[in-house]
């Protein structure tokens, strides 16, 4: 008979493995981590360590193209193949969030859709204007610095905003969403699976 366990009241361990589902894959995980920490510094280091700054914006550009690429390439919940469906239930999603009532869903919820199609954008937007600034071309351009500017002021604005999501959908769900955003796993519930 094969012992699962020495400590007293713990789950064996293949009981642990079916209570949690695999959702969130290293290469994902690495992707939302990396571009987490390449905003903060880019925040922090604008206007005062120019060269941090530029390989942030670059760092992020790749990152970036990465997910996009991941996005059609990677496992099943980094894939992009429910997208639009969820961006359609974005806003019925947000007024039931507002009450209370998150829903549970595995992968994505439509607010995390939304929030991945604006931060992509905006990210991308503020990374390619901060580039555009040091080419010759676009040089002392006002309209570039002002796009950059605003939407790297969008993109801390998003950022507070899905930290604030992420802990009010932790909350209502029950669940260590952070967590499952380091380790990868997700507590299983009663999930509405999608149908991919």
């Amino acid at each position: 008979m094969q012992k699962h366990s020495v400590l007293p009241n713990a789950a064996p361990a293949h009981e642990d493995a079916q209570a949690s589902v695999y959702v969130w894959d290293v290469p994902l995980r690495l992707y939302h981590w990396s571009l987490a920490i390449c905003i903060v510094v880019a925040w922090l280091s604008a206007n005062v360590f120019e060269t941090l700054h530029r390989v942030a914006g670059y760092t992020t550009i790749a990152l970036v193209a990465f997910r996009l690429l991941w996005g059609f390439a990677g496992s099943r919940y980094a894939r992009f193949n429910n997208l639009i469906p969820l961006l359609r239930a974005a806003p019925r999603h947000l007024w039931r969030l507002g009450h209370g009532r998150a829903g549970a869903y595995i992968g994505l919820n439509p607010a995390g859709a939304a929030m991945l199609v604006l931060s992509l954008t905006l990210v991308l937007i503020s990374a390619i204007s901060g580039w555009m600034q040091i080419t010759i071309r676009f040089f002392g351009v006002d309209w570039v610095e002002e796009v950059h500017t605003w939407s790297s002021y969008a993109v801390l604005v998003l950022a507070a905003i899905h930290v604030l999501g992420v802990g009010v959908a932790s909350v209502l769900q029950r669940q260590n969403l952070p967590a499952a955003m380091l380790h990868g796993r997700k507590r299983r519930r009663s999930y509405r699976f999608l149908k991919r």
